[in-house]
């Protein structure tokens, strides 16, 4: 499963990048986010922008990094 790692990515292009590797799966594929704090406000964003269309499971939640698995329904 690929890995998306957004750390070092500029803050204000990590949500479009995220938008667009979901959007490229199909139905069933997932990927895991991997960032330094908890992505809240992308998982409000998503059901927001992409209701009914994902799934959301925290993998690891910190102190230091945060991964989660998001899958497209």
């Amino acid at each position: 499963m690929k890995e998306l790692h957004v750390i070092e990515i500029v803050p204000r292009e990590r949500h479009p990048l995220i938008f667009r590797t979901f959007d490229a799966l199909t139905a069933g594929e997932a990927f895991v986010l991997v960032n330094d704090h908890d992505p809240k406000p992308l998982y409000y964003q998503f059901l927001h922008e992409r209701e009914g269309l994902f799934s959301w499971e925290y993998l690891q939640q910190g102190p230091d990094l945060w991964k989660v698995k998001i899958t497209k329904k």
